[in-house]
């Protein structure tokens, strides 16, 4: 059967145009349908402008750092609007070099709503399209629950519009958008206090991160509020709400944030009439808190619910830029290993540049790389990524 199109992508985010590019480069007849933004919630309310607020954030603790090397930090100002018109401009321009990445390589790009009829026919604006494959890249949106006065919080799509930098906020959630966001406002000298209804947040991270992240972080004056969560919000005078927790405790804040997950976009998609094919493993993943956290592979927990038999190699150590202050962080590295193949299963790390550490190893798990090539490799000295080679000495 003769299609339109060889490639049909819905969703022009990060990952949509990614891949029609490619597909296009490689002479492939593509088509892709974007009904928001171009870029998608990475480039517009996700990696992009919060990765630019976490810098802005850590300059607080690199100020601190500068005194112990001799410099003078004195009569220091922040500015939210700055941050804001800066993150728009930059962002606005990402738009325009997606839309010139998709012209360039000869993918037609159509606005507008796509569903999808059947495997192989998509219909948007009225019309109907054919393609051989289509890839199905929508992305996910926030997701609030719906209680009395929700509609006084916000989510991580307004966060990034804020009019002003609030003096206090409570933030809802347990996953990356939760604990990277508390890291962000307390950065930036917001009285912050994390709310998650378990016992301890990252759920499905190696609980010895999850650990010593909410030890590093309560340490720099995020508070944090475990196995609790919140009843309503009342709107009160002055900009300020009330929040009632399920304790019947209560807390005033210029801010109330929902960060508890985010659902994907499937209304209208079509999905019904499809039928759709998943998987990935060894999928490397970093949250962008301060500290930063990354990881790929299984952790500990999983190796061993798995049914491995492992050793877990792990090392927690000052890192040396912090030698001349005051500060106590901490980075900790971990690495899970099989006892009967030597292959390193996990690789987790809590420390400053985890993310761009993490994503280097991730090649390494791919390739099924053993203990035995970790422990061949030459450390460069001195780096933090160094401990990684050079751990010999298994805890289990």
């Amino acid at each position: 059967m003769s299609y339109e199109y060889d490639l049909f992508v819905i969703g022009a985010g990060s990952g949509g145009v990614r891949a029609a590019r490619f597909a296009a480069n490689f002479g492939a007849k593509v088509a892709i349908a974007e009904e928001r933004y171009l870029g998608g919630t990475c480039v517009n309310v996700g990696c992009v402008p919060k990765k630019m607020f976490v810098y802005a954030a850590q300059f607080h603790e690199d100020f601190e750092i500068a005194r112990g090397y001799g410099w003078t930090t004195t009569g220091l100002n922040f500015d939210w609007q700055t941050l804001i018109a800066n993150k728009n401009k930059e962002i606005a321009e990402l738009n325009e070099v997606y839309r010139d990445l998709l012209v360039d390589t000869g993918v037609a790009l159509l606005e507008g709503h796509a569903k999808l009829i059947d495997n192989h026919t998509v219909a948007i604006n009225d019309k109907v399209y054919t393609a051989n494959y289509i890839l199905i890249a929508v992305g996910g949106w926030p997701y609030k629950p719906d209680f009395i006065g929700s509609e006084y919080a916000i989510t991580s799509n307004e966060a990034f519009t804020l009019a002003k930098l609030p003096r206090n906020c409570i933030i809802v959630g347990g996953g990356y958008i939760a604990v990277e966001f508390a890291s962000i406002f307390n950065g930036l000298g917001v009285e912050t206090t994390l709310v998650y209804r378990g016992e301890r947040f990252l759920k499905g991270f190696d609980d010895d991160l999850r650990n010593r992240l909410a030890e590093e972080m309560v340490k720099q004056g995020v508070k944090l509020k475990f196995n609790s969560n919140i009843n309503k919000i009342d709107k009160l005078a002055n900009s300020v709400f009330e929040v009632t927790f399920d304790s019947g405790d209560t807390a005033k804040s210029e801010l109330v944030f929902y960060a508890t997950g985010r659902h994907p976009n499937l209304a209208n998609l079509g999905l019904e009439n499809t039928q759709i094919k998943l998987d990935l493993t060894n999928v490397p993943t970093a949250i962008f808190s301060l500290p930063n956290v990354a990881t790929v592979g299984l952790t500990e927990q999983q190796a061993l619910q798995t049914g491995y038999q492992i050793e877990v190699f792990e090392s927690y150590f000052s890192a040396l830029k912090l030698t001349l202050t005051d500060s106590d962080e901490k980075t900790y590295m971990k690495l899970i290993v099989d006892k009967v193949s030597n292959k390193v299963l996990g690789c987790h790390m809590l420390g400053e540049n985890a993310g761009e550490i993490i994503q280097g190893l991730a090649i390494a798990l791919k390739a099924g790389a053993t203990k035995e090539l970790f422990d061949q490799t030459i450390g460069i000295h001195p780096t933090a990524a160094e401990e990684l080679v050079t751990m010999r000495t298994a805890r289990i």
